[in-house]
């Protein structure tokens, strides 16, 4: 299917991918032990081939990455979040039903371009001294 439409985040990739994405992005939180995660994936791979080249897809296994999970206040998987200008400006939490996350994507490319407009650059220290 559309795999390979789907980014495989870490936090070392996150900036470039994420934060600094020139598209609106849809980020999946998943747990590889997770059966809503599984079950949804062939769906969100469907929705990453549907929108290629308007809406970047990626996911990030929150075992593996913990902060970037905490950074958002995820606490569960799947946990969905649609960035734009490297913001989060909409998401879905838990079990969601399929076109609830069809919906968020489309709303993502409807209001893409104001969204992008309205976007200020993301600045902030992460040290806590700043």
């Amino acid at each position: 299917m559309a795999e390979e439409s789907i980014s495989e985040l870490d936090d070392l990739i996150w900036e470039s991918r994420v934060e600094k994405s020139p598209d609106p992005v849809v980020v999946m939180f998943y747990s590889p032990l997770c059966r809503h995660c599984i079950q949804i994936l062939p769906f969100v791979e469907e929705l990453a081939g549907e929108f290629t080249g308007v809406v970047s897809f990626g996911k990030l296994n929150v075992t593996r990455f913990s902060w970037m999970a905490e950074r958002f206040g995820v606490m569960g998987t799947p946990a969905f979040f649609a960035f734009c200008g490297g913001k989060p400006v909409q998401m879905r939490l838990g079990a969601v039903f399929p076109p609830m996350l069809r919906k968020m994507v489309e709303e993502v490319v409807e209001h893409g371009d104001e969204c992008r407009l309205r976007s200020t650059e993301l600045k902030y220290d992460v040290s806590g001294y700043g």
